[in-house]
């Protein structure tokens, strides 16, 4: 707007008798102001509020102004978003009578302005006096999830009675149609984005957003359980790729003293194996006899322990008996030190702080398969040439809050990030470090100041001949490799044996399977990163590996959330000398029409507003698995863009940086500006809307 044109306006008020009498009349006489956007109406009611501000003495009170807002109110229903806050702020309509504001939002409800309606009460405060699952409803049918949690977003009390309106529509049971019915003629009503599952996400991601209680939405959080113990049967039975304990102690876990979940394992049993199989488990996880099938109650009879520990003896001899197909660690037993007291943990620093030391990095926690809250790190591995200390994180950190010292793990940690002495060796270490920033809030932002990390991912995809169905063929029985195991497989000739990978880290004492996986999952990436140092050119990559690693480094670390775009200065050390070189620019800048995704199914509102810049997207549907993602993004060339535990599965089924895990808490227009920052898309005018019909 020119400043003639605002000068114009302001000298114009300053000659009205009742300036915002006269605002009344113009919008009244006029339609201008309807429309979206800066209309000339627009600007004249912000200048006004402007003009207020500088003469405090316009604004008016008592049964004059009261008969400015019923006739304001009465124009809310036309009016445009961005003219709210301005007419609430000029006509002070926080100080109407309250019955009188309900009234009005009321009506608008009734004439089908729900988005209004609720978009009125969250600016006049209204909430609670207002019916949370009646304002709520329709717009959830019309796929308003984010006004939904803004209009909820101050109030505790609406937060959790909106939660139990959302558990109890999720309840098997319960008829969705009994919601849906009275809105058949809803404008904008989208049936496919009112179901279950969709219902199950936002309930998991408002007790999130809010940190409500789990416990108080147990429909969801059964359902959530009954699919983590679909999966882990599927892992156990199908896959082949968990071994028995570790099966067992998840079943425990996620079952509990649940008797509906108790049912659902017992049925599930029948299925994969046969009736001692099933009584034998059920007994295990002491599920009552009387709620068993008959055929499962009489072999729980007959069923003694001698029997139970012959089944379990021939189990691990035949799990045993493959351990020779896989990695294994080529240091003694006695190298592995499981350290839970400090007084062993500093002896460890001694060793790991040396100048010019190579450290195999890694950490492990306990699966939370979809559950609210980031995974905690359990176990922290430190790989050295001759030994691995595994650090019982929890208890370290009770230790030293104990003693008030609650920044000594911290402390550690940041000493051998930051020293440039030291090279440090990971795979996939920007996930590794968000989960250890979740442990140790004192972490937060020293990602900044690591040097020396190389983090193996990087390499990955660069190495020749490294595809899952490579290492598919050879074995033709066990599931593809990938990620790490396939990389161990290509450089050391050997996968890693991943079935404790999916283990309960918390739970103490850890079995000896357990132990030996995280030591090795650790010390091989010292063996991989020699290997590779000594004869680079074999696996397809640079004489010079440091140079080759150098260029995968970004220029500064990415956001925790930023999964997939990893940090990987050059090593220190002995074993690969090269020259270090400046890290490279970001990605080259490219348009929206250039860049193509694929959207997992809980970021449809991030694919719909990444397509509106003109972003080539792709949708999952709800119905649709997760790993279908990575079928498109091979065929198609896409990146995938995902969030939470499906990242950790599809990033190891594509190149290098196709896989983007997206912050799923955020809503869609900053998640959309996160992945635009990422990947250097540059936005212009024609871009937007170009895609749209």
């Amino acid at each position: 707007v020119s400043r003639q044109l605002k000068e114009e306006i302001r000298r114009g008020f300053a000659r009205l008798e009742d300036p915002l009498a006269g605002l009344l009349a113009m919008l009244e006489s006029s339609s201008d102001w309807k429309r979206k956007g800066h209309s000339l109406g627009y600007c004249i009611i912000t200048e006004l509020q402007l003009w207020i501000k500088a003469h405090p003495a316009v604004p008016q009170s008592g049964t004059k102004l009261k008969k400015l807002q019923a006739r304001v109110l009465g124009m809310l229903s036309q009016c445009p978003a961005n003219l709210l806050d301005p007419l609430i702020s000029i006509y002070q309509l926080y100080t109407a009578d309250r019955n009188y504001l309900l009234e009005t939002v009321s009506h608008l409800y009734l004439q089908g302005n729900y988005k209004e309606a609720a978009i009125l009460s969250i600016k006049l405060k209204l909430q609670p006096d207002q019916d949370v699952e009646k304002m709520c409803t329709p717009l959830l049918l019309q796929d308003k999830a984010n006004l939904v949690e803004d209009y909820v977003a101050e109030y505790p009390e609406l937060q959790r009675k909106l939660l139990q309106t959302l558990d109890t529509w999720c309840e098997p049971s319960f008829n969705i149609r009994d919601i849906t019915r009275p809105y058949q003629g809803l404008s904008r009503y989208k049936p496919e984005k009112f179901n279950r599952r969709v219902l199950s996400k936002l309930v998991f991601r408002l007790l999130e957003r809010f940190n409500v209680d789990p416990a108080l939405c147990p429909n969801v959080i059964n359902q959530r359980h009954l699919r983590t113990l679909n999966y882990l049967f599927y892992k156990r039975f199908v896959e082949k790729t968990m071994t028995e304990e570790n099966w067992g102690d998840h079943i425990q876990s996620t079952v509990g003293e649940n008797r509906w979940l108790q049912g659902q394992l017992v049925q599930l049993l029948l299925r994969h194996c046969d009736a001692r199989g099933a009584a034998r488990w059920a007994q295990h996880c002491q599920v009552p006899p009387e709620t068993l099938p008959r055929a499962v109650a009489e072999e729980l009879q007959r069923l003694h322990i001698h029997h139970r520990v012959k089944e379990v003896t021939k189990a691990d001899n035949c799990e045993s008996s493959q351990k020779k197909d896989y990695y294994q660690l080529p240091i003694p037993r006695e190298n592995i030190h499981f350290l839970q007291t400090w007084e062993e943990t500093l002896q460890c620093w001694e060793k790991v702080l040396q100048p010019g030391q190579v450290v195999g990095v890694d950490m492990e926690w306990k699966p939370s398969f979809g559950m609210v809250g980031k995974p905690r790190v359990a176990l922290l591995q430190l790989a050295l040439k001759d030994e691995v200390f595994l650090l019982d994180l929890p208890q370290l950190l009770q230790q030293a809050e104990a003693g008030g010292e609650k920044e000594k793990l911290p402390h550690f940690i940041q000493m051998l990030y930051s020293d440039a002495a030291i090279t440090k060796l990971g795979y996939g270490m920007s996930g590794d470090l968000s989960s250890l920033v979740a442990t140790c809030s004192a972490l937060k932002d020293k990602e900044k100041q690591m040097q020396s990390v190389v983090d193996l991912l990087a390499v990955d995809k660069q190495v020749d001949g490294l595809s899952p169905e490579r290492g598919h063929k050879e074995k033709g029985v066990r599931p593809p490799e990938k990620g790490l195991s396939l990389l161990v497989q290509h450089v050391m000739g050997k996968p890693l044996d991943k079935r404790e990978q999916l283990s309960n880290w918390e739970k103490r004492p850890l079995r000896e399977e357990q132990i030996l996986y995280a030591a090795s999952d650790a010390y091989c990436l010292l063996e991989i990163y020699e290997r590779l140092c000594k004869d680079p050119e074999s696996f397809g990559l640079g004489s010079d590996l440091a140079e080759s690693l150098v260029r995968k480094r970004s220029k500064k670390p990415r956001a925790k959330k930023q999964l997939n775009k990893q940090e990987v200065p050059p090593p220190s050390g002995q074993e690969c000398q090269g020259p270090r070189t400046e890290a490279p620019c970001p990605p080259a800048p490219i348009s929206p029409q250039e860049f193509s995704v694929v959207c997992d199914n809980m970021l449809q509102g991030l694919g719909r507003y990444l397509r509106c810049l003109g972003v080539d997207v792709r949708l999952l549907d709800n119905e649709d698995d997760h790993r279908k993602a990575a079928e498109i993004a091979r065929q198609e060339g896409r990146v995938i863009l995902t969030s939470g535990f499906p990242y950790q599965t599809l990033r190891s089924q594509v190149g290098e940086g196709r896989c983007f895990s997206v912050n799923c808490s955020e809503k869609a227009k900053e998640q959309a500006l996160q992945v635009l920052r990422h990947f250097n898309v540059q936005v212009s005018l024609s871009d937007i809307f170009s895609r749209c019909q």
